[in-house]
């Protein structure tokens, strides 16, 4: 007996920035349809209200979802269809319904219904059941709820769960110009489209009494549901755009991978077994069951993210980490002049910064010191390293030892320089090296001193030192 194929949908409305909770729902829907040969992932775009909807949105939907690897190349991809193109389905949907006394039109008012129930939190009262009314001006279309007896939702994740019809009132699926509601539309798509499972965040479940209650009357078997677990911050509430970090495209922005990004979300309510948690898509999407996703709250990390993103980062070639690293060092984007840019300078520091990113963005600001003509300054780190006495001594000490054209510039030779300098200080290395890093760098933290003194060369080096020195002369001479 051959298996009805798996066609999966995701549905989006072209409003806004792609939330990182449908990004959830693509992913898992993804892996669902990916496995199996004739198995189909539906993007459709929800794009009928109009006064919201704009292009660049639609255009956004389509690039995160490839940047996730959900992409129109692949053969289980189908769409994007729009659900504006089904105006006339949806249409002829409603009418088949009413003529088929499924559905009856109502001309009451909000409130007239408040006055007959007494009750402004009651819903409607199905006055307009049997008065017969025709299509016509003020007239909006309800569905019938039928009569007795619970509507049940078999959840692959929650299980069954009974909605009495009698606490369902009877729904509006057409308005009075004959335009459909979205849980008409939606429904006929999902028929239209042959969806077969769908799979959604847990806001959608008070929903779906109504859906299932529309697809049987249209003489259709409802598709499998599965509903996905709610996505909270750390207070445990549900992640919202205005007060938490959602948009996918803010992660993109501060640099986070898309293997990454994909390795965590598809962990937000689902695990593959077993303590291993880090795990490339390939080996995810086969072990994927919607009956194993968790029914419980998913709690969205975001220490968590970055740890995974290092994770990713650290496992990548050096040739790989300099080609993710070129959109954050593009001109536009970068403190310093773009003719001081040295590829090769990059190229030899980049091994070792990338041990020390967890997102991209952060590679700025590790490097920055190699390609300004002057360092960026960290107060704090400055009165820290340049002590009365100390700093000013071992600056001194090694712009002198620094300018001797014996001392092979690199990086073991400048170390152990600095080492003796602090010696005859009384220092250690740590507290020896901070003054010189501060006054090269600008800051007590950041990547290996003496690999950076030789990339900096002998010469700029001093200079900064000289600077160094100046600017201690000047802060004594004001203090005096």
């Amino acid at each position: 007996m051959t298996e009805t194929p798996i066609r999966t949908r995701f549905a989006p409305s072209p409003t806004g920035m792609f939330h990182v909770g449908g990004a959830r729902s693509a992913l898992f829907n993804w892996a669902l349809a990916r496995q199996r040969p004739d198995g189909r992932f539906v993007l459709r775009v929800e794009d009928t209200d109009a006064a919201r909807n704009k292009p660049e949105w639609t255009e956004g939907i389509i690039s995160a979802l490839a940047w996730l690897g959900i992409h129109e190349e692949d053969p289980h991809f189908e769409g994007p269809y729009f659900q504006s193109a089904y105006a006339d389905k949806h249409r002829e949907a409603a009418e088949a319904l009413f003529k088929e006394g499924r559905a009856y039109y109502c001309d009451c008012t909000r409130e007239q219904v408040q006055e007959r129930r007494g009750n402004p939190h009651l819903g409607y009262d199905g006055f307009c059941r049997d008065r017969g009314l025709e299509a016509g001006p003020g007239r909006a279309l309800r569905f019938r709820v039928p009569d007795g007896g619970p509507t049940v939702v078999d959840d692959r994740i929650r299980g069954r769960v009974e909605f009495e019809h009698a606490s369902i009132e009877d729904f509006v699926i057409a308005r009075a110009d004959g335009s459909p509601l979205f849980v008409l539309a939606n429904v006929v798509d999902d028929v239209e489209m042959e969806i077969t499972h769908v799979v959604r965040g847990e806001e959608h479940l008070s929903n779906t009494p109504k859906q299932q209650l529309l697809w049987q009357a249209l003489g259709r078997t409802p598709p499998v549901w599965a509903h996905l677990p709610v996505i909270v911050n750390e207070k445990r509430q549900k992640l919202s755009k205005r007060r938490d970090k959602v948009a996918l495209e803010s992660y993109q922005e501060e640099g986070y991978l898309p293997e990454a990004m994909v390795n965590y979300l598809m962990l937000l309510g689902w695990s593959p077994g077993g303590d291993r948690e880090i795990m490339p898509w390939s080996e995810m999407e086969p072990l994927f069951a919607v009956s194993d996703v968790n029914s419980s709250s998913a709690f969205f990390d975001e220490q968590k993210l970055r740890a995974f993103n290092g994770e990713y980062i650290r496992a990548l070639n050096a040739d790989e980490f300099v080609e993710r690293c070129r959109p954050w060092l593009a001109p536009e984007r970068v403190p310093w002049p773009e003719e001081n840019f040295d590829e090769d300078v990059f190229a030899a520091i980049a091994p070792l910064a990338q041990s020390r990113v967890a997102v991209l963005s952060e590679i700025v600001p590790n490097v920055d010191f190699l390609f300004l003509d002057e360092p960026v300054e960290d107060e704090k780190s400055w009165s820290k390293a340049m002590k009365p006495g100390a700093g000013r001594e071992m600056l001194a000490a090694a712009l002198e030892r620094f300018a001797d054209p014996a001392l092979p510039w690199e990086a073991g030779t400048l170390k152990g320089a600095l080492e003796e300098i602090g010696a005859s200080l009384g220092l250690k290395l740590g507290k020896a090296q901070a003054p010189v890093r501060v006054a090269v760098t600008g800051r007590t933290v950041g990547l290996p001193l003496f690999e950076s003194l030789e990339l900096l060369g002998r010469e700029r080096v001093r200079e900064r030192l000289r600077a160094a020195l100046a600017k201690l002369e000047r802060d004594a001479s004001a203090s005096a």
